[in-house]
């Protein structure tokens, strides 16, 4: 199974650090995100790393190369040109380069201790979310989980965690152009077509400079 590191963005809530440094890079505890990433998918199996970019993206390329630093090929999804295209746009422009029909998704701008499965069967399901209890940024959370399904209409609802397992069926046939993920989650969802788990390890959304520091200070 290949996996995709979502890295284009542009980082608005990190300004003024990403200014000049893409989100991607940014450290914590000494180590660029993203590398926290891919040394946690190479330890797992993955082999194959579909990354894109798009703001500061050379510096991305020019910070991690092809991978063979860690052991795997990383494969560079370039959006520099057309502009960061959201989750799934990126997903969709980067499908050719994902082949497997079942492939991993990891949001560059989380740290957590989920331990990814390259291996992980949907059966028949064209997604399967990891969610966590929610933070204090986000007390309403996303999505609910009725025993292994993800839904939207229950009271209780959990955090998206940025990771997911998706079937390229999901995404095969859209057009590639700026799209967001959630929409399309959530039909999928309506139709019952996605299942989830709750991670209830360690997990952080570093979105702000506050939460970047914070994590820098504590002893996790």
């Amino acid at each position: 199974m290949k996996a995709m590191i979502l890295a284009a963005g542009r980082g608005e809530r990190m300004r003024p650090l990403t200014d000049k440094t893409p989100k991607p890079l940014l450290k914590i505890k000494g180590k660029p995100l993203i590398v926290w990433h891919i040394e946690k998918l190479a330890s797992l199996g993955f082999s194959e790393i579909v990354i894109n970019i798009a703001h500061l993206g050379n510096q991305i390329t020019e910070a991690l190369g092809d991978g063979s630093k860690w052991g795997v090929s990383l494969i560079y999804s370039d959006e520099q040109e057309c502009g960061a295209l959201e989750s799934a746009g990126g997903i969709i422009k980067a499908l050719p380069l994902l082949e497997d029909e079942t492939f991993l998704v990891v949001n560059s701008d989380i740290w957590c201790d989920y331990e990814f499965e390259s291996s992980f069967d949907l059966n028949g399901d064209l997604a399967h979310l990891i969610l966590v209890p929610n933070p204090e940024h986000n007390h309403e959370g996303d999505f609910a989980l009725h025993k292994n399904r993800v839904a939207s209409d229950a009271k209780k609802k959990f955090t998206f965690s940025g990771i997911g397992y998706y079937s390229a069926e999901f995404f095969r046939g859209l057009e590639c152009k700026k799209t967001p993920l959630a929409p399309l989650l959530r039909e999928a969802i309506e139709n019952n077509r996605i299942s989830g788990t709750l991670h209830e390890g360690k997990w952080r959304d570093i979105g702000t400079p506050q939460r970047l520091k914070e994590i820098n200070t504590t002893s996790e």
